[in-house]
């Protein structure tokens, strides 16, 4: 504690505004440990209490595989021949699986465009029914839905325009239920009996309650979602990723995942995809040969017509002719003439393939084009040889060429039907199922463990924050060195005393919105040995020097803002210099909220204001107590012009009447930055004392309220650093101004 006249030799230089102490910033995490702690521990409850709220969320996967393309082509190696592609690309199979085509027949197979919805209590209704907590009784007849109640639907179609709209079902006695069209009126649309199928609303609503376990008055929701919005909605929680391979390796293996709130739902609704996308894939691969017996049907029977034809045809000639032999040059010539044919009617089939595919400037439909001319052209000159023949072997040759070619193309067509046929039944497709799909068994969401862990580091960051923050933006006075720097004397450290809080009561006084603290006793009275106390005491032989070289034996005591604790110094010191013998008379100059007589228990009516104001005498106004030697002024009644009272001459020759009569006169008055009165009082008063509170004032504050002033001709003579703590913020610099205290 210091308790000197002059001001103390500095034991450490201050820490400087601007530079980032990380000693203080240690000590303020101590200091608001528990504030810490306490933020860390509700952020760390709310983490928890999330986790089990929280809906779960359950995955299932499924390995599907897309093999090299292997079909059999009933048209011989076309695929080869125009460089078809015989591997099935993976990305294309992946937003195959993703597509509406899928997708769409996956909603209608498992009924995910119906939803059922239990009303639940707010917040832990869900938690409430995964737990399988049974109704107590006192809910009965409410609405929620508790543990081990449900609704099973059979059925439920509705009109389109009633799609999305939510149905309730209210259970009721006797396994009935009555039906509610959700909206402003809640329509009723009638009651219906579990097992039975109901029709309501003119047919538009056709419902079957499979089974309802729940007591009168429960209430679900259905909701018949449009059907592109189930699609959406599965396409949003399906994901198809390849496993395995390199960059520029395909393996073809796709592992699918689903996600869902309901883990057999997931399970169900992935098994669904997947069969599917096997099913269209088998099809798909199908298609190609059914396409093409088709169109072998058709030509069948027009080729066998022909066929029929040519040969009564070459007979018929055969017997008007009587017998015509060919020679071996003829021979030669239709067996050419087979060979063209058969390979025209190859390209014939091939080119309408490969018009179901692409168009007639396509290069490789451009390729089967020149390869038909060229055979086109051959067949020409074979046409030319046989015209050199003589007539009888040239008809001859024509008519059997006919039945020989037709012959050929006829069997060639029954044996691609064939093949086709076997084709149709033994497509297999190039997509298999490897590990069928299969639920996860605990949720994949939420990660309890890792929001717990989350929520606890945010509250301890946030805590930190915080107070550091804080710690930073309220640089408050911390130390007797940091008021020394401003030139200021420091006459006494006043620890924060556990007593005085004891003494502080709330008062709300009509011109404030918000109660203030007031002190209702005198510590120096009430606890005597308190450290406060005796940091008073140390001041009051400070005083006694210091008091030496001034003019009068008047003392103002002040400070740059309220709630630092004037009023507390002003009274404790006169009650301590009163106890030393002396006379006291202590003066409330603070005429607008001041509170010295709170102290005493009095009122505040017939103080100062009255004396100033003519309406009351000097002995009328000073006020006896119960310390020997110790008198009061209380402020009197709050008057609209309180700064031109303290300038009136009337004022002075009160403080001149009161020095007279006593040893001391100690003055309260308002804040310097808040009024002027303080600078109109301290002009009459010797001494002035600054009192700043640990913490609170800034050394800016400090500045501006001593530079106003001397700018009004008052000289501050030290100051007093009230509330001093011992915290770890300061103590690890301070420690010998609070050591003595604690």
């Amino acid at each position: 504690m210091t308790d000197t006249s002059t001001a103390p030799q500095r034991s450490a230089p201050s820490p400087v505004d601007d530079e980032i102490d990380l000693g203080r910033l240690l000590g303020l995490l101590l200091d608001h440990k528990w504030l810490i702690l306490l933020i860390t521990t509700l952020f760390a409850v709310a983490g928890i209490v999330y986790a089990l709220l929280a809906t779960p969320i359950y995955q299932a996967d499924a390995l599907v595989q897309v093999e090299r393309r292997s079909s059999i082509s009933p048209l011989g190696d076309l695929g080869d021949v125009f460089g078809q592609e015989t591997e099935s690309s993976t990305s294309a199979e992946v937003e195959i699986l993703k597509s509406r085509m899928v997708l769409g027949q996956v909603v209608d197979r498992v009924g995910l465009d119906t939803r059922v919805t239990p009303h639940s209590l707010p917040i832990i209704g869900g938690f409430v029914q995964r737990r399988g907590i049974e109704r107590p009784s006192w809910f009965d007849g409410r609405p929620a839905v508790w543990g081990n109640e449900h609704l099973a639907l059979g059925r439920l179609e509705v009109a389109d325009n009633l799609r999305g709209m939510p149905l309730i079902v209210e259970a009721e006695e006797g396994g009935r239920y009555r039906l509610h069209l959700e909206g402003e009126t809640r329509e009723a649309l009638g009651e219906g009996r579990v097992g039975e199928l109901s029709s309501f609303r003119n047919g538009d609503i056709e419902l079957r309650v499979a089974e309802l376990q729940a007591p009168a008055g429960a209430m679900f929701t259905l909701i018949q979602d449009q059907r592109l919005d189930a699609i959406r909605q599965l396409g949003s929680r399906l994901s198809v990723a390849e496993v395995g391979g390199g960059r520029n390796a395909s393996t073809g293996m796709l592992r699918l995942t689903l996600t869902g709130t309901d883990r057999g739902e997931t399970a169900r609704s992935l098994n669904a995809v997947a069969q599917t996308f096997l099913t269209q894939n088998v099809e798909r691969q199908s298609a190609e040969a059914e396409q093409s017996l088709a169109f072998l049907e058709e030509q069948a029977p027009e080729l066998r017509g022909q066929l029929a034809t040519a040969e009564e045809s070459l007979n018929q000639y055969r017997v008007e002719q009587d017998s015509v032999d060919l020679s071996s040059e003829a021979q030669a010539v239709i067996q050419q003439f087979i060979e063209l044919e058969n390979r025209l009617n190859e390209l014939e089939f091939q080119e309408a393939e490969l018009a179901q595919r692409y168009t007639p400037s396509h290069p490789t439909y451009q390729s089967l084009l020149r390869q038909k001319r060229h055979l086109q052209a051959e067949r020409d000159e074979l046409n030319a040889r046989v015209s050199q023949l003589p007539a009888a072997q040239q008809e001859v040759v024509r008519r059997t060429r006919d039945v020989e070619v037709t012959q050929a193309i006829y069997v060639n067509v029954l044996n691609k039907m064939q093949e086709l046929q076997v084709a149709r039944a033994g497509t297999i497709g190039n997509v298999r199922i490897i590990d069928e799909a299969a639920g996860s068994r605990f949720p994949i969401e939420p990660k309890k463990p890792l929001i717990v862990v989350l929520a606890t580091l945010l509250g301890g960051m946030l805590a930190v924050g915080i107070v550091l923050v804080r710690g930073l933006l309220r640089r408050g006075v911390e130390s007797p060195e940091q008021i020394e720097d401003t030139g200021l004397p420091v006459y006494a450290t006043v620890p924060l005393s556990d007593e005085q809080k004891k003494l502080v009561r709330r008062v709300k006084h009509r011109r404030d919105r918000h109660a203030s603290e007031v002190v209702s006793g005198v510590l120096a009275v009430r606890a005597p040995a308190d450290t406060a106390v005796e940091a008073l005491r140390n001041l009051r032989t400070s005083l006694h020097f210091a008091m030496m070289d001034a003019g009068d034996n008047r003392l103002m005591i002040t400070g740059p803002s309220p709630g630092i604790g004037k009023s507390f110094a002003t009274v404790n010191l006169g009650a301590i210099c009163a106890q030393a013998g002396q006379r006291v008379l202590v003066v409330d100059a603070d005429m607008r909220k001041g509170h010295v007589h709170h102290a005493f228990g009095h009122g505040s009516d017939g103080g100062l204001s009255e004396l100033l104001s003519g309406r009351s005498t000097t002995d009328e106004a000073i006020r006896t107590t119960d310390i020997q030697g110790l008198d009061y002024v209380a402020r009197g009644s709050a008057p609209p012009n309180p700064s031109e009272l303290l300038m009136t001459a009337t004022f002075s020759e009160f403080l001149e009447e009161a020095s007279r009569r006593y040893d001391l006169v100690i003055i309260d008055t308002p804040p310097v930055l808040a009024v002027t009165d303080a600078a109109l009082v301290g002009a009459q008063c010797g001494t002035t004392l600054m009192v700043v509170r640990f913490q609170l004032n800034p050394l800016k504050e400090l500045r501006i309220a001593n530079r106003r002033l001397e700018n009004a001709g008052v000289t501050v003579k030290g100051a007093i650093l009230n509330a001093m703590e011992r915290k770890a913020a300061t103590a690890y610099g301070y420690g010998y101004y609070n050591y003595s205290y604690k």
